[in-house]
């Protein structure tokens, strides 16, 4: 059976994601769990959340997550959601400064308030980036098959993801300032917007992924 882990670390409304998959995939078998048995039994893992990165690596060490965590991630196909993008950087500035998984190389940054300006009208920009943005695919990936380029995404995020690798980049997307918003490496792909809520396109995207096997 196709079975995909959505890991629960305590942190955010995850069941949206797991009936996200469930739509797309009817006949996979879908585990919200904080279970590392059940992190390691299943064919596919899917790293959702969003608040707090230091809560998040928190959540991890203390339910004894990381672990099974960091082997899913070497040997599975593999998504992660907003913090589970970020998560994945060397450093996050969250915090005062939050040590992160360092499977990608680079770090995590705070929209900066004096760059926060739309360059078209000069207006303003608020921040958390909130709302349909476009993703700009800078690589062929079999989770962008059958979604056009530029095609819209729903994000709400204050931090954003710098990656000093540009191969791991696979969408980019402005806001004030051009940022990573979906990095690939392996059996890893991961983005910064929320597909479980981006509709047709987004659906498309979980798909893809539950089709996907991880090259």
């Amino acid at each position: 059976m196709n079975t995909v882990a959505v890991i629960d670390y305590g942190m955010g409304n995850l069941r949206s994601v797991c009936k996200a998959i469930e739509h797309v995939a009817p006949k996979a078998r879908v585990q919200l769990t904080a279970s590392a048995v059940d992190i390691k039994s299943a064919a596919r893992v899917v790293f959702p959340g969003q608040g707090a990165i230091g809560g998040c690596m928190t959540a991890l060490e203390t339910g004894g997550l990381r672990e099974s965590v960091l082997e899913a991630m070497h040997s599975r196909p593999f998504l992660g959601i907003c913090l589970g993008l970020q998560a994945l950087y060397d450093f996050s500035e969250e915090g005062g400064g939050t040590p992160c998984l360092s499977l990608l190389a680079g770090s995590v940054k705070r929209f900066p308030a004096e760059k926060m300006t739309d360059p078209a009208t000069g207006l303003p920009l608020k921040v958390p980036h909130m709302g349909w943005n476009q993703v700009h695919q800078t690589s062929p990936h079999p989770l962008w098959n059958g979604i056009p380029q530029d095609t819209r995404f729903y994000f709400v995020h204050s931090y954003y993801a710098d990656s000093a690798d540009a191969p791991d980049i696979a969408g980019e997307t402005t806001y004030a300032l051009r940022f990573t918003s979906a990095a690939a490496h392996a059996n890893i792909f991961a983005v910064q917007f929320h597909p479980e809520k981006s509709q047709r396109a987004g659906l498309r995207l979980l798909e893809n992924f539950m089709s996907w096997d991880g090259n």
